[in-house]
């Protein structure tokens, strides 16, 4: 056994640092950061692998410390243990120069602010000599890899290394909008991204305006977590998870909490495998997490897990909660150049008409009627209005119908001409807030169509109602336990300790679930009771998937999973069906509550219930205006 040498060990911890040139742009942008830096330029050669250089507007590095910017270990961003545990800027292990000093030449030309000139350090003699240049510094970085031409040979093309390298400075852009950054590749200026004012015209000016309208803004404080940002819309999620931004005080990070976090968020409004897109920012005590866990530092661990993975999903849940129909009028109005009329949230909600508003009164879905539940029942569902009254004092809201036969129902309890059909009347002009509109007619039996300011919606009533019903499920068994089933012979299967442990642990939470699960012996478990809907399945499957998620994941999110999976099936089953034949009271009844429900703009399986067909996009099927 023998002592490593300093080179060997330099080089050695190179590996864990430097990837690829990607890994050095990363942590030489963390260290112009770190100096206050206003002004970021990049400029590279080879995608990196020639030159890397970094300049910066920061506050400098005096001409007595840059030969230790070059040495392991050696830093001015932590002093003691404690400063570690609570670190808060972006670099602080000191050893990323010294890395690449061993795989690469390195040089540092920097001028101290205030200072009367520049000075350049070389990096393989530790030659330092005065030169000129404004107050900042630079750092070159020139044939990476030369001293191990092994792993060059890894690297890929300069087309793909260039576009990492773009990648690590995008994700510094998204955290910091107050600093300017410049990409310059063979002398050519690739990309540039100017000071923003707010970070949403940072993420505006990275990803392009079509990212923050399909968006929502997200602003959450709970406790002493704050999370903000942008979430993308259901419709806007992407076949691949690229452009999935989570930043842990101004760090882009990698973590499994978060990541579950957002996707139990999504969880009931993305269709199939889609992936969202979002860029979030948690705000959060350095001391209460931990960023010294990885060499790269894209990795953290969190105090309080629990604490973050509720914060992160309540703040995505209530920014996508609000239906977007009226947000989406607003912004046809604004296109159109058309006026801007606010839609307080209140108006969708308590100013329904009467019938409406007693329609969405919590129901209980069990006992003799659940299976009728939306579909036996039609005018339980959207009670018959009341009868017209004269046309100068009716209600705008009231959609009193007068049917004829072999007539059209006409508007507002207006009296059908003899011997003609009656036609819908303009849209009054209290009517213009509703966002999806009135109701004209249904399509095969499938579609609704109604018509609004912008131009024709189209609604698809199984998948709109199936979300209203679904939701109002969710309101009445916040918080209820799951029904079980005893079992007459319990099942028991081989355990592995995590699995026994696990049981032990949520003792107090199997219950929740309709779940029953003690020991039998120290390596076994016994399943006793099951979920009455799942009374027919395989006992042992359910408890083996069970567990292994409750040993992942905060038992609460798993609770309210399994719940919310089962009323999913119980409101596809009860929302109304296909070829169902709906009067025009009930479709604009559905119309009103799509507009005073969450999350309504998708169904429980993520699909789309309702799509806006602009006039100028009818004029363009129909080559109106060529």
């Amino acid at each position: 056994m023998q002592e490593l040498p300093d080179e060997l060990i330099s080089q050695i911890a190179a590996g864990e640092v430097v990837e690829r040139p990607a890994s050095v742009v990363r942590e030489l942008v963390d260290n112009a950061l770190d100096a206050g830096a206003t002004q970021i330029t990049l400029r590279l050669l080879a995608g990196g692998v020639r030159l890397i250089g970094v300049e910066d507007d920061g506050v400098g590095i005096p001409p007595e410390e840059l030969p230790l910017a070059l040495r392991r270990h050696a830093t001015s961003k932590i002093r003691s243990l404690q400063e570690l545990e609570s670190v808060g800027t972006m670099g602080f292990r000191g050893e990323a120069l010294a890395a690449i000093n061993s795989i690469a030449e390195v040089s540092v030309l920097s001028r101290r602010a205030g200072a009367d000139g520049a000075w350049l350090l070389d990096g393989a003699t530790g030659e330092l000599k005065p030169v000129a240049r404004a107050q900042g510094t630079s750092v070159e970085v020139r044939e990476l890899f030369f001293a191990t031409p092994a792993r060059r040979k890894f690297l890929k093309t300069d087309a793909t290394e260039l576009a990492h390298c773009i990648e690590a400075v995008r994700r510094h852009a998204l955290a910091r909008p107050d600093v300017g950054f410049a990409i310059w590749h063979e002398g050519k200026l690739i990309e540039q991204w100017r000071a923003a004012a707010t970070p949403a015209q940072r993420i505006a000016d990275v990803f392009g305006d079509e990212f923050v309208a399909q968006s929502v803004a997200v602003e959450h404080q709970e406790g002493a977590v704050r999370v903000s940002g942008h979430a993308g819309v259901p419709d806007a999620a992407r076949s691949r998870a690229d452009q999935q931004f989570f930043y842990v005080n101004g760090r882009y990070v990698r973590d499994k909490v978060l990541a579950h976090a957002v996707r139990s968020a999504y969880e009931d409004v993305l269709h199939g495998q889609r992936q969202p897109v979002f860029v979030l920012h948690l705000a959060i005590d350095p001391a209460r997490v931990d960023v010294n866990v990885h060499p790269t530092k894209i990795e953290v661990r969190f105090r309080d897990g629990r604490e973050i993975h509720q914060a992160v999903r309540h703040a995505i849940e209530n920014a996508l909660a609000a239906p977007r129909a009226a947000a989406a009028a607003q912004a046809g109005e604004a296109a159109d150049g058309g006026p801007l009329t606010a839609q307080p949230a209140s108006l969708l909600r308590t100013d329904l008409p009467p019938t409406l508003a007693a329609w969405a009164q919590p129901r209980i879905p069990f006992g003799p009627e659940r299976r009728a539940y939306g579909t036996g029942d039609m005018a339980a569902l959207w009670p018959q209005a009341a009868p017209a009254e004269p046309a100068a004092a009716q209600a705008p809201q009231n959609f009193a119908a007068e049917r004829m036969p072999d007539q059209a129902a006409p508007w507002q309890g207006a009296p059908a001409l003899p011997g003609a059909a009656s036609r819908p009347q303009p849209v009054a002009a209290a009517d213009e807030d509703w966002p999806l509109g009135r109701a004209l007619a249904q399509l095969q039996g499938i579609y609704i169509l109604a018509e609004n300011r912008q131009g024709l919606v189209i609604v698809d009533m199984h998948a709109a109602h199936e979300r209203i019903v679904y939701e109002r499920l969710k309101a009445q068994l916040e918080g209820a336990s799951l029904q079980s089933q005893p079992l007459l012979i319990p099942a028991t299967f081989a355990a592995t300790p995590e699995e026994v442990a696990t049981a032990e642990a949520c003792a107090e939470v199997l219950p929740t679930l309709g779940l029953e699960i003690s020991p039998f012996s120290p390596r076994t478990l016994a399943v006793r009771a099951v979920p009455a809907p799942l009374a027919d399945g395989d006992p042992v499957e359910l408890a083996r998937s069970v567990l292994a998620e409750l040993a992942q994941h905060p038992a609460s999110t798993v609770v309210q999973r399994a719940q919310h999976e089962l009323l999913a099936t119980m409101a596809c089953h009860g929302a109304v069906r296909a070829n169902r034949r709906l009067t025009l009271d009930e479709m604009n009844g559905l119309l009103r509550q799509m507009e005073a429900t969450e999350r309504s703009d998708q169904c429980n399986h993520g699909r789309p219930t309702w799509r806006q067909l602009s006039v100028r996009e009818l004029d363009t099927l129909f080559l109106r205006g060529r």
